[in-house]
């Protein structure tokens, strides 16, 4: 008896999930259909990455060369080149190669000659003209370049001997975001805390949708409004030299990040359980010292997630950055003038000649700030986790 109910129940769990799919079939194909759209969100990211990183992989592995007076080859020694030299030589795709004959070959190879010839002997005695700026060393380090005093981090992609050194932008990106964080991040969590917290229901519920509502301003009228209104305010204000620099643009930027940041720390610090405070006031501290010595603790994982989500938001931004400063200078003076390396692709890959050393290096800084992102994400991921463990007595 005991195994004919056993059996029983199983046959009659078995029937009961067919029933289940057979008798709800449009919750069933919604759930797929969930699937299928998370799964595909993850492959477009992933696909969108794979083709930055093709864009940029001549690069990676240098197979660029951006001298302006480069070695030219005869057209008599065609014959001695391989078939990848020769697709080296002449800046050509393998299936472009393939799909050449050996005339054309040979008439791009005399349109190298005479390129050359036309470059004035003065200019091609330049030592700058014969160098390839796409090499790492130059992409990363000081060079002296000719009539420089010393040597210097330059992004100049313009002119007879462009010059693609990347570190300007990174210390620009690097200036307005951070500059942005110290901005935006203390006034949203402590708007946060006071929402969550202190605000009594009437005053909470008109104060919550009008930060939040900030997200939904374009961030083009923020740039604007900083080009016009902030930048001369703070200016008189600090008294420093250049109207347009990075300390606007990263107060301009604080203003976007103030809705991610405070929306994040806010439900961080909603979803503490009213036990705590309820136990802290028993005990007879303050409604602000139940706040800031046990709420904010406890809701610690969640507020370091909203600033590195406030940290994507700020490195992300291309417009307000662009509008309000776009030189690229090397300095670490947050009053001087900055470019930011989404400002950088944005501002010039519709000026960049396709498959140009110029074209590859924009595509190799949007490699790098997928890579940074995702370096961040998951950093700030483990220090939540370990946050959440530490506070939970498990580590």
């Amino acid at each position: 008896m005991p195994q004919r109910h056993t059996t029983g129940k199983r046959s009659h769990g078995w029937m009961g999930i067919q029933r289940g799919h057979r008798a709800r079939p449009l919750e069933w194909l919604a759930e797929k259909f969930i699937f299928a759209v998370s799964l595909s969100t993850i492959l477009v990211v992933l696909l969108i990455f794979l083709f930055v990183a093709r864009e940029a992989a001549p690069l990676l592995f240098g197979r660029m060369n951006s001298a302006a007076v480069q070695e030219v080859i005869p057209v008599g020694e065609f014959d001695k080149l391989s078939p990848a030299q020769l697709q080296q030589y002449l800046g050509l795709t393998p299936s472009e190669l393939a799909a050449m004959d050996r005339a054309t070959l040979q008439s791009l190879m005399e349109v190298k000659v005479e390129a050359l010839n036309e470059i004035p002997a003065a200019f091609r005695g330049d030592p700058d003209a014969h160098l390839n700026t796409t090499q790492w060393r130059y992409l990363l380090g000081p060079h002296q370049w000719t009539d420089y005093a010393k040597p210097e981090f330059i992004w100049q992609p313009v002119g007879q001997i462009k010059k693609y050194n990347i570190i300007p932008l990174l210390v620009g990106s690097l200036k307005t975001t951070l500059v942005g964080l110290l901005f935006a991040v203390p006034l949203a969590v402590g708007a946060a805390i006071y929402v969550s917290q202190l605000a009594r229901p009437r005053v909470r519920e008109v104060v919550k949708p009008t930060i939040e509502m900030l997200s939904g301003i374009p961030s083009v009228v923020v740039g604007f409004f900083a080009l016009l209104v902030m930048a001369t305010v703070l200016q008189s204000l600090f008294g420093y030299q250049t109207r347009l620099n990075a300390f606007v643009a990263g107060i301009a930027l604080g203003f976007a990040v103030i809705p991610v940041v405070f929306s994040i720390a806010e439900d961080a610090l909603t979803s503490v359980p009213q036990a705590y405070t309820q136990a802290a006031l028993a005990l007879g501290s303050s409604r602000w010292q139940a706040a800031w010595q046990i709420v904010l603790p406890a809701a610690l994982p969640g507020v370091f997630a909203a600033t590195v989500l406030g940290f994507g938001r700020a490195i992300g931004e291309t417009m307000i950055v662009l509008m309000v400063c776009s030189a690229s200078v090397m300095s670490w003076n947050i009053f001087d003038s900055a470019r930011s390396i989404t400002t950088t692709i944005a501002a010039e890959m519709a000026e960049a000649v396709s498959g140009g050393p110029h074209y590859r290096i924009l595509f190799l800084l949007g490699a790098m700030l997928f890579a940074v992102t995702f370096v961040l994400n998951l950093i700030g991921d483990v220090v939540m986790h370990r946050l959440k463990l530490r506070l939970e007595g498990k580590r």
